[in-house]
C-alpha cells in the first residue's frame, strides 16, 4: 500500500471549535501527479516522521474498504494504459480550434462587417473560446504530455495566447476545487455562497436561521439568468484576471495574455472599426460565458454542498459530481466534462479514455453501494435551476420560521 501523505497543515474548520491536524492526502497526491517519484524529491525536507506500526493509518471518517478497493482500481487503470494520452486526439482537437479561429477571421475579411458575417464570426469565435477552454483544461491537468514541463508550456499557450487568461490563476483555483469539491471555504467554486447565491441544504438553512440576507435568495433561480451565465466572464473574470497576475507578479502569464489581445486587435480592429470591434469582443465573451457556466455548473451545483467532512477521496468526489449521458455532441460540447465523475476520480486521465474507465467505476460504485448519477444534458441544465430554487426556499423557510 502507498505510504500515507499528510496535507501537512493544521486546519480549523469554519463553524467548528476544534482543531484538525494533518489529514491524509495520499489519494489526492496520487491523483494530481503524473510522476510521483519525481515530486517526492521535493517532499523530503518536509518529512516530520513516519507512523509507528501500532498507529492507525486510516482516519475514522473514511471507509477503509472503499479506500483500499479504489487504490486497487487505480492500479488496474494504470496497467490498462488508460492514463496514457493519445497524441492524435489532442493534435486534432488543437487543429480544429485553430481552423475555427481562421474561419472566423476569413468570414469578416471575405464578406465584410455586415450583420450576417458579424454574427457568424462571433459564433465561431465563441466556439473557439469554449473549445480552447476545454483543451487548456487538459494541459492544466497534465493529461496530454508525459512530462509536467511540456504540459505547462502548452497550457500557457492555449489559455494565454488563445484565450487571454493566466495559467497561474487557473491552477490556483482549479486544484483547490479538485482537492475538496463542493466543500465550503475550501473549493473556490462554491464561494458563490452567500453572495450572490445561497448553496446547499445545510448552508442555506443555516444562513436563513442566522437571519442573514445579502440577496433575495427566494428569487435566485430567476436572477441566475442575469448574474450567472451571461455575466461571469465579461463582468468578473475579464478584469479579475489582470488584477490577479499583477498582484502576484505573474509577468510571464501577463505576456502570454497580452499576445492574445494584440493578435485579436490586429485581426479585427482594421476590419470593424473601434466601436464594432469592442462590440464583437464583449459579444463573444457573453456567448462564451453562457457556454462555460452551464457546462461547468451542471455537474456540481445540483450535488451535495457543505463544509468539509473529511470523507475518503471516492465518496467525496461522487457526492460532489454527476455525469451527463455520452454522445458525440455531448462529448464535444462539454469537452468530455459529461464524464465528470471519472475526471474527478482520475484528474490526469486523458479525456478520450473516460468512456473506457466508466464501466469500471460504475461496477466499483455498485459493489460499495455508492451513488453514480448520470443525466441527460437537458436534465443537468434544468437541475441547476431546480437546485437554486430549492436552496432559496430552504433559506426563506429558515429565515421566516427559525
Amino acid at each position: 500500500m502507498t505510504s500515507p501523505i499528510s496535507d501537512g497543515v493544521t486546519q480549523v474548520d469554519p463553524g467548528s471549535s476544534h482543531t484538525t491536524l494533518a489529514r491524509d492526502a495520499t489519494d489526492a497526491f496520487t491523483a494530481f501527479h503524473i510522476d510521483s517519484q519525481f515530486v517526492r524529491r521535493y517532499l523530503k525536507h518536509l518529512l516530520i516522521g513516519e507512523l509507528g506500526p501500532q498507529e492507525p493509518s486510516q482516519e475514522p471518517s473514511k471507509d477503509r474498504l472503499v479506500v483500499e478497493d479504489f487504490r486497487r482500481l487505480r492500479g488496474l487503470v494504470e496497467r490498462l494504459g488508460l492514463l496514457r494520452p493519445g497524441p492524435l486526439f489532442f493534435a486534432t482537437t488543437l487543429l480544429h480550434i485553430l481552423a475555427l479561429d481562421l474561419a472566423a477571421w476569413l468570414t469578416l475579411w471575405l464578406w465584410g462587417p455586415s450583420w450576417g458575417p458579424f454574427i457568424l464570426t462571433a459564433l465561431l469565435l465563441a466556439t473557439v473560446q469554449a473549445q480552447a477552454g476545454w483543451l487548456q483544461h487538459d494541459f492544466g491537468h497534465l493529461s496530454v504530455f508525459g512530462t509536467s514541463r511540456w504540459n505547462h508550456l502548452a497550457h500557457r499557450f492555449v489559455i494565454g495566447h488563445l484565450k487571454g487568461a493566466p495559467a497561474s490563476w487557473w491552477n490556483h483555483l482549479h486544484f483547490q476545487h479538485h482537492a475538496k469539491p463542493n466543500c465550503y471555504r475550501k473549493d473556490p467554486d462554491v464561494n458563490l455562497h452567500p453572495v450572490p447565491f445561497t448553496l446547499g441544504t445545510t448552508l442555506s438553512t443555516e444562513l436563513g436561521a442566522q437571519k442573514r440576507k445579502f440577496m433575495p435568495y427566494q428569487h435566485q433561480h430567476m436572477y441566475f439568468f442575469l448574474l450567472g451565465p451571461p455575466a461571469l466572464i465579461p463582468l468578473y473574470f475579464q478584469w479579475y484576471i489582470f488584477y490577479f497576475v499583477i498582484k502576484r507578479h505573474q509577468w510571464q502569464d501577463l505576456a502570454w495574455m497580452m499576445s492574445f489581445y494584440v493578435r485579436f486587435t490586429l485581426c479585427y480592429l482594421p476590419l470593424l472599426g473601434l466601436s464594432s470591434f469592442i462590440t464583437l469582443f464583449f459579444f463573444v465573451r457573453v456567448l462564451e460565458s453562457n457556454w462555460f457556466v452551464w457546462v461547468t455548473q451542471m455537474n456540481h451545483i445540483p450535488m451535495h454542498i457543505d463544509r468539509d467532512q473529511n470523507k475518503d477521496w471516492v465518496t467525496m468526489q461522487l457526492e460532489a459530481t454527476c455525469n451527463v449521458e455520452q454522445s458525440l455532441f455531448n462529448d464535444w460540447f462539454t469537452g468530455h466534462l459529461n464524464f465528470q465523475i471519472e475526471h474527478h476520480l482520475f484528474p490526469t486521465m486523458p479525456r478520450h479514455n473516460y468512456h473506457a474507465v466508466a464501466p469500471l467505476v460504475q461496477s466499483f460504485c455498485k459493489k460499495h453501494g455508492l451513488s453514480y448519477h448520470c443525466k441527460s444534458l437537458h436534465t443537468a441544465f434544468a437541475d441547476i435551476i431546480r437546485s437554486l430554487k430549492s436552496s432559496g426556499k430552504l433559506w426563506m423557510d429558515a429565515y421566516l420560521h427559525k
